[in-house]
C-alpha cells in the first residue's frame, strides 16, 4: 500500500524520468519523413537538416520519402508515431495549413497531433504574365480583369496555389477563372504560351522562363522584394500588404514529444539556418532561410489555418480524394 510519502516520491520521480530520457536522446538513428518525392525544395531542406543533425547529435538522421495523397500519407505517419523525438516530419504548408482548409476528413489534426519545432525556409510566390502581355503592372492586370472577367484566367497546380490566388481575387475584387494543371512547370509554360492571363507560383519553377524572357513577373508575395528579382515590386508595394509572404516548409515532431527534445531540435535548426552553406543552397532554390521559436511557429500555423479556411469557404473549394 502506497503511503503519502510514497506517492510524493512517485510524483517527483516521473518528471525526473522524463528528463533522463530527454538527456539520453537520441540513442538511436533519427528518421525524417518527407511527404513528397525526392529532389524537390522540401526534400533538399530535409537532407541538409539530416546532415546537420547527424553531425550535431552523434546519431545518423535518415530521410524517408513518403509521397502521396496531397502529402497526407507521410504527415499522418508522423502524427501517429511514438513521441520519442526519433521520428520527425519536414513538411510544407500544404498538409499543415491548406489541407485542413479544404478537407474535413483528414486523418490527423496538425494543431492537436503535431508539435511544431521551427520553419526551415520560406518560399515566396511570383505573379507571372505572358511576355507579350500588355499589362506592365499589377494594377493594370487587375483593372483588365475587373473590366473583362470572361477573358481573365489563372492556372494552378495544387489547392495551395489556388487558395492563394483566390485570396487575391477576393482582395482585388477580380474573378480570374481557375484552370487546373498538374505541376508548376506546366503552369509556367501555359502562361508563356498565352493560354493563361496569369499565375501565382513558387519562385523556383519561374526562374527558367523568366531568364528566357518567355514570361514577365509583376509582383512577389511579402513585404520585400526578392534578391533574385530586384526590379519586381512586392505585393505590399503594389497595394496588397495583406497577401501572405508565401509558402514555407518546417520541422515537426509528434505531439507529446518531450519539451527538452523540442528545444534541442529548435536550437539545431536555428544553427543550421544561420550557416552560409545552408543560406546559399536555399538562395539557389529561390527560397529564404527561416527559423522561429516553436511557440511562434505554432501561433502562425493556427492563424494560417483560420485564414485559408475562410478563403476556401468563400470560394467553395473542397479537396476531392
Amino acid at each position: 500500500m502506497l503511503t503519502r510519502r510514497g506517492l510524493a516520491a512517485l510524483a517527483l520521480a516521473a518528471p525526473m524520468a522524463r528528463t533522463a530520457r530527454a538527456q539520453a536522446w537520441p540513442d538511436r538513428p533519427l528518421r525524417i519523413v518527407v511527404p513528397y518525392g525526392p529532389g524537390g525544395s522540401n526534400d533538399i531542406a530535409a537532407r541538409l537538416l539530416a546532415q546537420h543533425l547527424g553531425e550535431a547529435l552523434g546519431q545518423p538522421a535518415v530521410v524517408e520519402n513518403r509521397p502521396g495523397a496531397q502529402a497526407i500519407l507521410g504527415t499522418e505517419l508522423v502524427a501517429k508515431a511514438r513521441p520519442d523525438g526519433l521520428t520527425l516530419l519536414v513538411a510544407a504548408s500544404g498538409p499543415i495549413v491548406f489541407n485542413p482548409a479544404t478537407d474535413d476528413r483528414l486523418p490527423y489534426d496538425p494543431l492537436r497531433d503535431l508539435a511544431p519545432i521551427s520553419p526551415l525556409a520560406a518560399y515566396p510566390l511570383v505573379l507571372l504574365v505572358p511576355a507579350e502581355s500588355p499589362h506592365r503592372t499589377l494594377a493594370e492586370l487587375l483593372a483588365f480583369a475587373r473590366a473583362n472577367p470572361a477573358r481573365a484566367n489563372y492556372g494552378s497546380p495544387a489547392a495551395s496555389f489556388q487558395l492563394a490566388t483566390e485570396l487575391l481575387n477576393s482582395r482585388a475584387g477580380t474573378r480570374f477563372t481557375y484552370v487546373a494543371y498538374r505541376g508548376s512547370v506546366e503552369v509556367a509554360n501555359a502562361v508563356a504560351a498565352g493560354d493563361l492571363s496569369m499565375a501565382l507560383l513558387d519562385a523556383a519553377p519561374t526562374a527558367a522562363p523568366l531568364a528566357a524572357g518567355r514570361v514577365r513577373a509583376l509582383a512577389v508575395t511579402g513585404s520585400q522584394r526578392l534578391p533574385g528579382l530586384p526590379a519586381v515590386p512586392s505585393f505590399a508595394e503594389a497595394g496588397f500588404p495583406e497577401m501572405p509572404p508565401g509558402f514555407w516548409c518546417g520541422l515537426f515532431a509528434p505531439a507529446g514529444t518531450p519539451a527538452g527534445i523540442v528545444e534541442r531540435l529548435h536550437a539545431e535548426v536555428a544553427r543550421l539556418v544561420a550557416t552560409p552553406g545552408y543560406r546559399d543552397r536555399m538562395a539557389a532554390l529561390q527560397s529564404q532561410p527561416l527559423s522561429t521559436t516553436p511557440a511562434a511557429f505554432s501561433a502562425s500555423i493556427a492563424q494560417e489555418i483560420t485564414l485559408w479556411r475562410g478563403v476556401a469557404q468563400a470560394a467553395g473549394l473542397r479537396l476531392e480524394r
